[in-house]
């Protein structure tokens, strides 16, 4: 296999001498799990696949769907839904619609995700799904489109049932999922109070007043969870996912988030490596209408690192020997593969940038015959 070497850094120092990364903070909760939202890559966790109940936090799937719905032109935020009697008499925190009233698809969003009212998460899910029943058969769907393998979801808001879990790893992929496809409806998420039918109430999420970082995205409650928070926080272009479950307090659930932001943001970066479709070498191909063929990443490559040990990563492209036409566009023709210090820290498929069809006959004997030496 050819080896292609790309100098990443110029500049090296051998003064400054790296300071060690502490073990993440052991904190005061059943579970929790932080990842970096770009790269995926994990940065504190405990107890992260234990199956415990979600409150609240159940509406990030139930936000994700009707994004989805309102993504692909089959919901409009100004369309109407006619509040029914069991979304009004639906307990817990409530929004404070009304049995008949007419309530937009983007007031409802508000009232589930800024005053997490139950009634309005209820309402959104018979909408979409006829019933709550047939929506979790649709949460259930996609928890396994996402690789949520220790998530069952029962209903729409997080009721209490035996039956309704879920995991601090598997609430980080839906997040992270949620925050992907629809940045902007996301954007609800980060707004401190909302008013309906002139009732104003707060966003329960408090690290939003406590740290402008700070943009989302879920709180939740009840005797058996606990209290529990999803939080995502934004610094210097780096996004970072904190999923805490079963405190023992709002108190503590913040203080647990910030620790594991601040320990986040305080010892890691990330870069963004390459970028997709970027040529970053080109290959030899026989027997092509071409000889030169631009390879590349299919998707942007992000690295989450200690801080300062940028200088210290080497990339290697590694290509598979003799690449024959024709070849076509995205087929894998080697690998590209990042060290830090040494160590393999990341592996991605290199890939063809551009068709190559197969060359006239001369080109191939040409070529068949130049093969006889390599």
């Amino acid at each position: 296999m050819k080896q292609l070497f790309i100098l990443l850094s110029l500049f090296f120092s051998s003064q400054l001498i790296a300071l060690p990364i502490p073990a993440a903070p052991d904190l005061e909760a059943k579970s929790y799990h932080m990842i970096d939202f770009h790269s995926g890559e994990v940065l504190a966790s405990k107890n992260a696949d234990l199956k415990l109940a979600p409150a609240s936090m159940t509406k990030i799937m139930t936000a994700l769907i009707v994004f989805r719905e309102v993504n692909q032109g089959n919901l409009n935020l100004d369309e109407k839904v006619r509040i029914s009697e069991k979304a009004w008499r639906t307990p817990g925190s409530r929004m404070f619609i009304e049995v008949n009233k007419f309530v937009t698809i983007d007031e409802l969003l508000h009232g589930m995700l800024v005053q997490s009212g139950n009634d309005a998460t209820v309402a959104l899910a018979e909408h979409i799904a006829g019933d709550e029943a047939t929506f979790s058969q649709l949460m259930n769907q996609v928890a396994q489109q996402l690789g949520m393998t220790n998530s069952h979801f029962i209903n729409s808001s997080g009721l209490p049932d035996d039956e309704h879990y879920s995991s601090a790893r598997d609430l980080a992929i839906l997040t992270r999922a949620l925050i992907k496809e629809s940045p902007t409806l996301y954007k609800i998420n980060a707004i401190k109070t909302f008013t309906y039918n002139g009732i104003t109430q707060q966003n329960r999420n408090k690290l939003l007043w406590r740290d402008d970082s700070v943009d989302g995205v879920k709180t939740g409650h009840t005797e058996d969870a606990g209290y529990c928070l999803v939080s995502s926080a934004v610094r210097d272009d780096m996004r970072l996912i904190s999923v805490v479950m079963g405190t023992d307090s709002i108190a503590a659930r913040n203080n647990v988030n910030q620790a594991l932001l601040n320990y986040g943001y305080r010892f890691y970066t990330t870069h963004l490596l390459y970028k997709s479709q970027q040529s970053l070498s080109d290959a030899r191909v026989w027997k092509g209408e071409r000889q030169q063929l631009p390879v590349g990443l299919a998707d942007d490559l992000y690295l989450t690192i200690p801080r300062n040990q940028y200088k210290h990563l080497d990339a290697s492209l590694e290509l598979l020997p003799q690449l024959t036409a024709p070849i076509n566009k995205n087929q894998t023709v080697g690998t590209a593969v990042i060290k830090l210090n040494s160590e393999i820290i990341a592996q991605r498929p290199l890939v063809a940038l551009q068709d190559i069809a197969e060359g006239s006959l001369m080109q191939v004997l040409k070529d068949k015959a130049l093969l006889m030496f390599e």
